[in-house]
């Protein structure tokens, strides 16, 4: 299951994984045509962005999207996008009708909440090791940055065996080292 275009970016968490005087970071979706003018220090992206979609019940989309415009405004807009289900996927949440010619699944379009590069809050790229040491310090509302991390890490290696992201495992890695090396 993926996104063909989006790629994950960092983003302030001032209200979740951080606080407005020591932000936390978190990752972002931002189109691909974006991502290739931005100096990262991975040599290359994911040609989809993984993840899962939910069906929301007709009789409970004003309450989920009420609840999810409050958890997402700080920085995010609505956007809609195409879900590809990916037939191979272990993990399937989305069941689409399959192409009646090429007998494949169809793209659903989906409503994602996605960092635009004009709002305050987009970082773009850093600095890997620094940014690893900063999240390792990072603690909001929502609890320790490195959690959430390690979480998202967690999840995407868990879609698929296609579904990992090199940055995000960068990090994590860094992350780790970085609480072995403070035990010592």
């Amino acid at each position: 299951m993926g996104w063909p275009t989006p790629q994950a970016k960092r983003y302030h968490s001032q209200d979740h994984r951080g606080t407005p005087e020591d932000p936390g970071r978190v990752a972002t979706l931002i189109d691909r045509k974006l991502w290739e003018t931005l100096t990262d220090h991975h040599a290359s992206a994911p040609p989809a962005v993984w993840g899962a979609a939910y069906r929301i019940p007709a009789t409970h989309v004003p309450e989920v999207k009420e609840y999810l415009d409050i958890r997402e405004i700080n920085g995010y807009s609505i956007q809609y996008t195409p879900f590809n289900q990916d037939m191979s996927a272990t993990y399937q949440t989305v069941h689409a009708a399959p192409d009646s010619e090429a007998g494949l699944p169809q793209a659903i379009k989906c409503l994602v909440y996605i960092g635009l590069p004009d709002n305050p809050q987009f970082l773009g790229p850093q600095d890997p090791q620094a940014l690893a040491e900063h999240i390792v310090k990072s603690r909001g509302p929502s609890g320790e940055n490195i959690d959430y991390l390690f979480q998202l890490e967690f999840a995407l290696d868990g879609l698929s065996a296609e579904s990992g992201d090199e940055h995000v495992s960068d990090l994590a890695r860094r992350c780790r080292d970085i609480q072995e090396r403070s035990k010592k």
